[in-house]
């Protein structure tokens, strides 16, 4: 027996949700019930509940995404459970697809080890803020950086104070003698072990991330792994992640060798060779990255943020490792599950077509501006007026607001923002910021409460 299904719905989004139902052709049996007010965000628990008959033959009911209200309340009166659908209409259909998770992307199966860059010339209090920022970010170690020729007169107070703090802390450096004082102060790891420097093995403790004596020389990675092994000492092996037309291809090929010969060890990654080298935005390349550490189980990555274009590396990285590690034990592709990592797009950006906008200009009665994006513009409209554009300048002389300074300062936000989503394809939303993915800050929204309103929305 099929699911049955009521969409409460408002007047202007009704001919749209109906439109929508009917090309979807969905499993379910349904139906619309057009509250009796122009827009969802009118909707109050009291209205429907008032509006809707208590009694409802219906397995669950579905309000529009922008209901701001209480849903349990809604579920106890009617007895049925009450969603929160999403918040444009036309992604309905993504809507009754892929299952996205129920909670807050948490698990992980790849450790971040974040990079301070030239620590010898950071303060210990520097640094400390820094670890602080960083493990923020999602980073679970804080790898300390040394200089060659620079000497770190403060690595074991460093490392001691990072302690304290309950970091996990790495030291990397080309000097055995660094690598061995931060071990003993009480460094976690060692970053790097080759074979110019495998004696020191002899005198720390800490676990050594090990390395070929040379790029490329996978061989000598090959000698270095059954040293270790012998020791039964615990260790990461990197074959090392070369540039893009430095060896990339060729270093990919070594940590898929890597794994077929090892199966069981821990492999370890460093990104910022690919982040930090290439002029690309760094989500897709961490994304990227992150996907193929999945499928090759690298246990941990390294992680640098210098550059302007990488300064959110650390947090890109960790929500590409939560998503990958969901794809992979969900057995799906890592598609639909997390909008974190899509900063400068949509998926699927939201576009009215002119039928939808003539059909809502129908419906408008006042002088309010509304602002849709199409295909082919920026749409302003209100009961007397329509224009379409891009450029928000060309707007301004026939909106006839030169003299309501509050009112053309909020049109010129919104024409801005609208400007900038139909340019890169994002979605847009009259009243709300854009969405940057994990670019910016998430505010956290209050679903049972409608938001406050906006300077220039008060009266004086």
């Amino acid at each position: 027996m099929s699911e049955k299904i009521l969409f409460l719905t408002g007047k202007l989004a009704e001919r749209q949700l109906k439109r929508i139902l009917s090309l979807m052709k969905p499993e379910f049996s349904y139906r619309i019930n057009q509250i009796g007010v122009n827009v969802a965000a009118l909707m109050s628990e009291n209205i429907i509940m008032r509006r809707l008959q208590k009694e409802q033959d219906v397995d669950r009911i579905i309000i529009p995404g922008k209901f701001r209200g209480n849903l349990k309340k809604l579920t106890r009166y009617f007895n049925i459970p009450v969603e929160r659908g999403p918040d444009d209409i036309s992604h309905l259909p993504d809507y009754f697809g892929l299952k996205k998770p129920e909670e807050k992307l948490e698990e992980y199966d790849c450790e971040i080890f974040a990079e301070i860059v030239d620590a010898a010339d950071i303060s210990t209090q520097k640094i400390l803020k820094l670890a602080k920022n960083y493990a923020d970010q999602g980073a679970n170690v804080i790898d300390l950086g040394c200089m060659p020729d620079t000497s770190f007169e403060h690595l074991e107070d460093t490392v001691r104070a990072l302690k304290s703090k309950g970091f996990k802390v790495s030291v990397d450096s080309a000097n055995k003698d660094e690598l061995i004082r931060g071990a003993n102060a009480g460094a976690d790891f060692v970053l790097s072990v080759n074979e110019k420097n495998i004696n020191i093995l002899n005198h720390i403790k800490s676990i050594p991330v090990i390395i070929p004596s040379k790029p490329g020389d996978f061989k000598s990675l090959e000698r270095l792994i059954k040293i270790v092994k012998e020791k039964k000492i615990d260790f990461f092996a990197d074959p090392i992640l070369d540039p893009i037309h430095y060896g990339f291809a060729d270093s990919i090929e070594r940590y898929i060798k890597l794994r077929k010969n090892h199966p069981k060890i821990k492999i370890f990654m460093g990104t910022g060779n690919l982040t930090e080298l290439t002029d690309s935005d760094s989500a897709g390349v961490n994304a990227t990255l992150m996907g193929l550490a999945s499928e090759l189980s690298v246990d941990a990555v390294l992680v640098v943020q210098v550059s302007g274009h990488c300064k959110n590396s650390i947090k890109e990285t960790d929500a590409a490792r939560k998503i990958m590690y969901y794809s992979k034990k969900n057995k799906r592709l890592p598609f639909r599950i997390d909008n974190s990592l899509m900063a400068m797009s949509e998926r699927k950006p939201t576009r009215k077509t002119k039928k939808e906008i003539n059909e809502i200009r129908n419906f408008i009665k006042d002088k309010n501006y509304r602002i849709f994006l199409t295909e082919n513009g920026v749409n302003i409209l209100n009961s007397e007026t329509h224009i379409i554009n891009s450029d928000p300048f060309d707007f301004y002389d026939k909106l006839k607001v030169e003299n309501d300074a509050s009112h053309a300062f909020y049109l010129g936000v919104e024409l801005a923002r609208a400007q900038i989503a139909w340019q890169l394809g994002k979605n847009y939303d009259q009243d709300n910021e854009l969405e940057w993915g994990i670019a910016t800050p998430k505010k956290n929204k209050n679903l049972t409460k409608r938001p406050k309103l906006k300077s220039t929305q008060k009266k004086n």
